[in-house]
């Protein structure tokens, strides 16, 4: 089983950056897909960006350029690094994990961490 606990979602003002983490749970398998999602009230849930334990990264158009993704060493802790923020990227944010060989922000995720809220101001 593998437990993933997100941290990091502020209030920052339009332009800033923030660094969202995601910590996988100690002894747990290395899940080989790892993405970051977020969700609005109202909106469904969206894809923002996707790594693979190979490296591959892809991202949503409306972050590309503005977000990274990126695992550390360890393979313990997911993080995304938000720069030049928008008033549209206000939300909850989540971490997601799955072990299969797919890996793309379209499949169905099969671990899911609490969400972190996001709020950009202008």
């Amino acid at each position: 089983q593998v437990h993933l606990t997100e941290s990091g979602g502020a209030s920052v003002q339009a332009g800033g950056s923030l660094r969202l983490s995601c910590a996988v749970s100690p002894g747990a398998p290395s899940p080989v897909c790892m993405a970051w999602f977020r969700q609005t009230p109202g909106k469904e849930r969206e894809g923002v960006a996707l790594l693979s334990v190979g490296g591959f990264t892809n991202y949503a158009d409306s972050v590309e350029g503005r977000f990274t993704i990126s695992l550390n060493a360890a393979q313990d802790t997911l993080t995304l690094q938000m720069d030049s923020l928008k008033l549209e990227d206000t939300a909850v944010y989540y971490c997601a994990a799955n072990k299969g060989v797919v890996c793309s922000l379209h499949i169905n995720f099969a671990y899911w961490g609490q969400g972190t809220p996001v709020t950009v101001s202008s």
